[in-house]
């Protein structure tokens, strides 16, 4: 399964939010500094769809705040 996601870093609480086109919107705690923010979204990702983290891969957007996500059952 492939998901849309755009990352929101240093935010004060962390949060999924479903779009109506089916993308998420992830309010990370995390700096995106040194990939801090990318390790915290797989981990509220493995959580939010109850997968290992190793089954989530970012597809393209490592360095962008607009991320492809691809999730492994």
């Amino acid at each position: 399964m492939h998901k849309k996601v755009k990352v929101k870093p240093n935010s004060r609480i962390q949060k999924i939010e479903e779009e109506a086109d089916g993308s998420l919107t992830v309010h990370l705690k995390s700096p995106p500094i040194d990939g801090k923010a990318n390790q915290e979204l797989i981990k509220v990702l493995a959580e939010k769809f109850n997968v290992p983290k190793n089954s989530i891969i970012i597809k393209s957007g490592f360095n962008s705040r607009q991320k492809l996500i691809e999730i492994n059952p």
